[in-house]
Parts: C-alpha cells; sequence; structure tokens
C-alpha cells in the first residue's frame, strides 16, 4: 500500500520543482522529502528521481504517481473535512497564514482566543507574503489565509477559493515631525510632489501599490529607502530620509518625530480571510474565521479611540 506522507513529498517536488522547494513548503529538510521518495521508489519498484545537472527530476513514472497522488490527497482532505464536519467539532489541525502585519495585528488575538475555547484544536501559524498565502491556500498547504488588497489594486483570487472581509485599513503619510505639512489636519497626495519616499521592495504588492497610487497623483516616485517592515519604515522618516504610506495595522510603534496625517483621496486596503471553498464545512475553518472577525472588531474599536 502507498504511503500518504510519501505521495505527499513527491506530489510536493512535482508541484514545487526541487527537492529544496518542496521541502520549504513541507517544512521539513530536503534530506527527509529526498528519503520519502527514496522508500517510495522501493515500495513502487520504480525509479522516480534521475540526477540532471547539479540538481535532480522526477521521472515520467513520477510525474505519472504524482498527478494520482494529487487525487489521492484531494480525496483525503475532503473525507476529514466531512468527517468533522459530521462530528460537529472544532478539533484537528489548522494550518494557517498571514501576511506580517496581520500575523502581529489580527492573529495573535484571534488564535488565542481560539485556542481558550477550543483547546483540542491546534493552530500553526505561518507569516508569508499574500502572494504566497494565495497560492498555498489554493493547493491545499495551508487550510486557511489572511491576505490584503488595496482598493485600487484588487487582488483577484483563483477559482474555488472563498473569503470574507475582515477590515478596512486606512493608510496615512508619514512625515517627519519638522515636515512643512505634518501639522496638517489632512494632506492632498498630490501636495506632496517632489518628495522623496520610502518603500517596500520591488515586487511586493505594498511597492507595487505605492508606484501607482503615486502615478495616478501625477507624482513620479523616488524611492530613497526600501524596507518590507512597516516599523522599519518610520524610523526612517524619524530619521528625516523621506515620507511613507503606512496603513494603521504596520504603525503599533510610532516615534515620536513622527507624524502621521491622514490623505486625500483615502487610501485604505481591504483585509481577507480566504479559504478552499470545499473546505468550508469543517467546523475549524469556521471557528478561525469567526475569531478573526471578533480580533479585527476589537482593532477597529481601539482604532476608534485612538
Amino acid at each position: 500500500m502507498l504511503d500518504l506522507n510519501r505521495l505527499k513529498a513527491l506530489h510536493a517536488v512535482h508541484v514545487y520543482g526541487s527537492v529544496g522547494a518542496a521541502a520549504e513548503a513541507l517544512m521539513v529538510t530536503p534530506s527527509a522529502v529526498s528519503q520519502q521518495i527514496a522508500k517510495l521508489e522501493r515500495e513502487t519498484g520504480a525509479r522516480l528521481m534521475e540526477r540532471y545537472g547539479r540538481g535532480v527530476r522526477l521521472t515520467d513514472a513520477a510525474g505519472v504517481l504524482a498527478e494520482h497522488a494529487e487525487r489521492i490527497l484531494a480525496l483525503v482532505e475532503t473525507a476529514e473535512a466531512d468527517f468533522e464536519a459530521l462530528r460537529g467539532q472544532v478539533v484537528g489541525r489548522l494550518n494557517v497564514g498571514a501576511f506580517p502585519t496581520a500575523a502581529r495585528g489580527v492573529m495573535p488575538g484571534a488564535i488565542a482566543s481560539l485556542k481558550q475555547r477550543h483547546p483540542d484544536l491546534w493552530v500553526q501559524l505561518n507569516e508569508r507574503e499574500p502572494e504566497r498565502v494565495v497560492r498555498e491556500v489554493s493547493r491545499g498547504e495551508l487550510d486557511l489565509g489572511v491576505v490584503q488588497d488595496w482598493l485600487t489594486r484588487p487582488m483577484a483570487l483563483p477559482d474555488g477559493l472563498s473569503k470574507a472581509t475582515l477590515l478596512d485599513d486606512v493608510a496615512d503619510v508619514a512625515l517627519p515631525a519638522d515636515h512643512p505639512l505634518a501639522g496638517e489636519r489632512e494632506v492632498e497626495l498630490a501636495a506632496l510632489h517632489g518628495e522623496q519616499w520610502i518603500s517596500s521592495s520591488p515586487g511586493t504588492v505594498c511597492h507595487d501599490w505605492l508606484v501607482f497610487t503615486l502615478r495616478s497623483a501625477a507624482l513620479e516616485p523616488v524611492i530613497a529607502c526600501m524596507a518590507d517592515e512597516y516599523p522599519t519604515q518610520l524610523a526612517l522618516v524619524a530619521a528625516g530620509l523621506g515620507c511613507a504610506i503606512v496603513p494603521r495595522l504596520g504603525r503599533d510603534c510610532v516615534p515620536g518625530n513622527v507624524r502621521l496625517v491622514p490623505l486625500l483621496p483615502r487610501q485604505s486596503r481591504r483585509i481577507y480571510a480566504i479559504w478552499r471553498s470545499d473546505a468550508a464545512r469543517r467546523p475549524a475553518i469556521r471557528a478561525m474565521v469567526d475569531a478573526l472577525m471578533e480580533s479585527s472588531r476589537k482593532q477597529e474599536n481601539a482604532w476608534a479611540l485612538q
């Protein structure tokens, strides 16, 4: 009988293209993946991997088996979901992913609440960029994810995924305290002509959105510094090295010499929970979404009091 863990290892190599990438996705070592496939070769009596240059590649036989493995793993996942739904209990394991500011801003409260209410549910949190979260939820490697899109740059979701809106995260411009506009109640984006900007790395959702937004206001972005974490961006603003547009979830620690000024037009991003539609009947998925919504409401209430 074919072992499911070995089929999962083979399928991951087939999907990700290498033993190293498969190991990262499965959160094991490359050696563990290679060992699983070697055992699968002995079980099947077929050669599944062969040397190719400095790496390895799957054989034709492995490709056929990987396609069967995808269907088998999907059936197992469906059976587990059906069994959980039949029992109606929030138990088992939930593998979730969230982009960094959501992992810090909404996930801790949601997971803590869920563990208190459902102690037999094991939740594992993985910090991921939104695009990777979408891919891994779609493939079933994550059970649920938290992603974002900017309202001016919506993110397309693949077929087969469901989503629920958690909150709208408003973004303001962060300025050094001695900036001429730092004392204004609100600032037109166009008034920031000629400023230097602090941005996330190229290729990220936030970088692409910033460039799009500035150019939409006829501002050619001059990027002085790049940092993916908002606390780092705020530190760079505090040093007088540029301006940044920072959402509320990203500013839990604002330096004293930084001023946050609302923008016109308003800028915001929408935060979603996403999961595979065929897993929606799992009580654990529904409980996680409810906990995320509760945590998001608490976050919005905290902002309202500021």
